[in-house]
């Protein structure tokens, strides 16, 4: 129930879905006057949901700073990918495919490569609503063995469906492994304040590895500034999914 409830509340907090609402009230207002003032404000919310410095402004206070690789100077016994729009199966293609968040696998493989993790756990169980039995744990332990990752290094779970339970089973993984030491947890840079907050209630102790990361230079062009960019709808529907979730979940006792 819960798993249904946040995807529904992820419909309902999407940036676009506000817009198109608003475009329809002013297609069906009778009034001139409110039939303008609901054209106005779609516009308005439309430049600042797709504007990069707006969006930059706000998810620099929220979302995890990057590690460079330099600053991994030790070796960890596991590195921790939490699914969620992870990576997929394509039945048209009979292949396992990559969506948004795939970099947190991509750098796990990458800190595996060059020793800096000894055990990639992969944590998650089906992210959509339709199909059920196609768990991410599963794919991503495909697409792991298929990058050249030995059976032997990759720890899987297929039960959980939200980041607290991300948490819940993977401290059952790591105490039936005997794993005590810290380890490496590798999601993306909006996610990350909730899942160390997941960890740290479970009593796991984890360094944060972000990925995503949202910007890639701090020099600022015109394009920036003024240019809108449909990709920046989609970061501003995860960054008020992850405030949101943040809030309930310490509501509910989960961080």
């Amino acid at each position: 129930m819960f798993f249904i409830f946040s995807k529904i509340i992820s419909f309902l907090l999407s940036p676009l879905i506000w817009v198109m609402a608003l475009l329809l009230v002013a297609l069906v207002a009778k009034k001139p006057r409110k039939r303008k003032r609901f054209l106005a404000t779609a516009t308005v919310l439309l430049f600042i949901f797709t504007n990069s410095f707006l969006v930059g402004l706000l998810t620099g206070v929220w979302a995890w700073d990057g590690t460079k690789d330099s600053e991994i100077q030790r070796t960890y016994p596991v590195g921790i990918v939490l699914g969620g729009n992870t990576i997929s199966y394509n039945s048209l293609l009979s292949k396992v495919t990559f969506n948004y968040n795939a970099d947190r696998l991509m750098q796990a493989v990458l800190l595996y490569n060059k020793g800096k993790i000894k055990h990639i756990l992969v944590t998650g169980s089906a992210g959509n609503l339709i199909y059920r039995d196609a768990k991410e744990g599963n794919l991503m332990r495909k697409a792991l063995l298929e990058m050249g990752i030995p059976d032997s290094s990759i720890w899987v779970d297929t039960s959980a469906d939200n980041t607290h339970e991300n948490a819940v089973y993977a401290n059952k993984m790591l105490a039936h492994n005997n794993v005590t030491d810290t380890c490496l947890l590798i999601t993306s840079s909006l996610h990350m304040r909730r899942s160390v907050g997941c960890f740290q209630k479970e009593g796991v102790r984890v360094r944060p590895f972000a990925t995503n990361l949202l910007r890639d230079s701090d020099v600022i062009t015109f394009d920036y500034l003024f240019y809108p960019y449909a990709i920046n709808m989609t970061i501003w529907e995860g960054m008020t999914h992850e405030v949101l979730g943040y809030y309930v979940y310490k509501i509910l006792g989960y961080i």
